[in-house]
């Protein structure tokens, strides 16, 4: 029998104590021998977000499949644990076999949005393990970072060993292979490293340099060994019908974020939208085959008990068989009494008649993303809808017997003016006006339309056309905040809209990290020295220490967000060979510039670089 890292005292102290229990269903359990690789795969957030990640039950189901590699889950823990861990002296522990994390082989974060990385720095802390990269001794684990925040690891550069970069189900084992080879063997920890540098995909920060101009910009960057790459290639699965994916997905005790069945029916997207950093980086898009998805769709219902079940993708809509994967669940789910969740759909008649079907209309919502006001902006930002598509998909939404509808837009786009801002509240009027045009007997509901107009802040992020720009200050964001809300109230309808908006501050340090260097390492440890962590929940967001870190290490957060780069200028990630090429990203930025917008993949090849990878949209015809 297990013995619990907590004992009862304890446990009966922190807020939910099923979080650091482990034993679920589906969790994983092996005998631990001499040779056995011991691989602690993290989440840098607390128990229910870090459980609804898709990505570590895909890593922690194939690294499983080996019998030489055990992998169990690390969460961030709460604040109330996190003291008395401190106060105590408790190492941080893994879920299943309740060890301590300092006595395995790798400890691997994944790395999902800027605001957790004071996060990152608690896992590390906590485990008793040495801060710095540099500092870790032969009997250490090796931290390793992947996610889409790895883009950019920059920021990050001093704390970790390696870095992957791309989909996990790609290169670990090639790296589990190599571990096993150092550990019999009397190569030191340094040279191991070197060797996993010539892994495509892995970047060990250590065994590159970087030199800064006067003007804090980087002079060079480049590795210290001839024999290590200059560029680190974008790892990726080409075909998604014969890869990992876990049939048995790991079931949690209490209620988290996602709590259902995940199924991923296809990677990256069509539509090429210019702010969007995923629907780069994740290129080219690639589809599952619908029979794999039906077989895995009974499985994960089959062996979890879930209620509900989610198709994961960018944009659902664009799945070539969607249809028939959507008749196929709704017969399977009508019988388990199963939800089907259908996020990221095109609002059309298609989708809204699925919708009508698999959803309660009088409870639910419609969302619509427009992202901007106006037709201007939405060719800048190359979002591919027009007004006329967005009100008749209302149109057809309301007539369907829909009237509450979520509407996300967002402030500071580049090339914004005022007049793009009050498109927000034109818009957001012209749909409730939609509502109100269709007879009065004939309105679902109460006869009222409810409109939630919802802003966030533009970041501008690695690896999108947008990449270049300046991002606007906090007092730029909030008197766009204000102008919009003044306009949004001189609107007709506005007693049915009601308006939310986003965090400034968390907003500005976003961008700071976002397009970050390696000066900000040491920011990064002094706000969390300072206390800062968990930075996404606005009850723990303490912006004063984040000020106080900069003026502490005399880092100014102005030259990561207001600045404007020239395209010839050296960025932090330009040794990531992300698939898609600078000269696409340029040539997309020119036409933002233009409001020309590109036509999606299927649409026509707009040559970013990513057929080099051999499969997916650009091999369809």
């Amino acid at each position: 029998m297990r013995k619990l890292a907590l004992d009862d005292e304890i446990l009966l102290k922190v807020d939910k104590p099923a979080r650091y229990l482990g034993n679920e269903v589906n969790a994983v359990y092996k005998e631990i021998h001499e040779d056995t690789i011991r691989f602690a795969m993290a989440f840098p957030d607390v128990y229910e977000i870090g459980m609804s990640y898709l990505g570590i039950q895909i890593i922690y189901d194939m690294l499983n499949r080996r019998d030489d590699v055990y992998c169990e889950r690390v969460y961030s823990p709460w604040t109330d644990l996190d003291a008395i861990m401190r106060e105590k002296n408790i190492p941080l522990f893994a879920l299943e076999s309740q060890d301590p994390v300092k006595d395995f082989d790798f400890l691997a974060i994944t790395i999902q949005y800027e605001m957790c990385y004071t996060n990152i720095l608690q896992l590390i802390d906590l485990s008793h393990i040495p801060m710095f990269a540099k500092d870790r001794k032969e009997g250490d684990p090796i931290v390793i970072g992947g996610g889409p925040c790895a883009y950019n690891p920059e920021p990050l550069a001093d704390f970790f060993d390696i870095f992957y970069i791309g989909e996990g189900e790609t290169v670990y084992y090639e790296l589990m292979d190599l571990y096993k080879k150092y550990r019999h063997s009397d190569m030191s920890r340094y040279s191991f490293l070197r060797e996993a540098a010539k892994i495509e995909g892995l970047y060990v920060p250590m065994l590159y340099d970087v030199a800064y101009n006067e003007d804090g910009t980087i002079a060079d960057f480049g590795p210290k060994y001839s024999d290590i790459p200059e560029k680190i290639k974008k790892q990726v699965v080409t075909d998604l019908s014969h890869t990992y994916y876990p049939s048995k997905p790991v079931v949690p005790f209490i209620k988290v974020t996602q709590d259902r069945v995940v199924l991923e029916i296809q990677r990256g997207c069509i539509r090429g939208c210019r702010f969007c950093q995923a629907g780069m980086v994740y290129r080219p898009n690639r589809e599952r085959d619908v029979e794999f998805l039906k077989s895995y769709a009974d499985q994960m219902l089959e062996a979890s008990g879930h209620e509900e079940i989610s198709l994961s993708s960018l944009s659902s809509s664009d799945y070539s068989k969607l249809p028939e994967l959507i008749d196929y669940l709704i017969d399977v789910c009508s019988k388990k009494k199963v939800n089907i969740s259908l996020p990221s759909l095109r609002i059309d008649a298609f989708s809204l008649d699925v919708m009508s079907k698999v959803q309660d209309v009088k409870k639910s919502s419609l969302t619509f993303a427009p992202e901007a006001g106006t037709q201007r902006m939405r060719n800048v930002i190359n979002k591919g809808l027009t007004e006329e598509d967005i009100l008749k998909g209302a149109t057809e939404a309301f007539v369907g017997g829909w009237n509450r509808v979520k509407l996300y837009f967002m402030l500071g786009l580049p090339t914004e003016t005022y007049e793009d801002i009050e498109g927000i509240a034109v818009l957001s009027n012209e749909i409730a006006k939609a509502f109100y045009s269709i007879p009065k007997e004939q309105r679902p509901g109460n006869g009222r339309v409810d409109i939630v107009t919802s802003t966030s802040f533009f970041v501008p992020k690695p690896f999108t056309p947008f990449q270049w720009v300046a991002q606007n200050s906090n007092e730029q964001f909030l008197d766009k905040q204000r102008f919009l809300n003044h306009k949004i109230k001189d609107q007709i309808n506005h007693k049915s809209i009601k308006y939310n908006w986003h965090d400034v501050e968390l907003t500005r340090l976003e961008g700071i990290l976002a397009r970050g260097d390696r000066k900000l390492c040491r920011v990064l440890l002094a706000a969390y020295e300072n206390g800062c962590l968990y930075d996404s929940w606005s009850e723990n967001f303490k912006y004063d220490m984040w000020l106080k870190a900069f003026e502490d290490t005399g880092v100014d957060p102005d030259f990561y967000t207001l600045r404007e780069r020239s395209t010839d200028e050296i960025l932090p990630w330009d040794f990531i060979d992300a698939g898609v090429s600078k000269q696409f990203l340029i040539r997309e930025w020119e036409r933002a510039k233009e409001n020309i917008v590109t036509p999606n993949c299927r649409q026509g090849c707009s040559a970013c670089g990513c057929k080099a990878y051999g499969g997916g949209v650009c091999y369809e015809n």
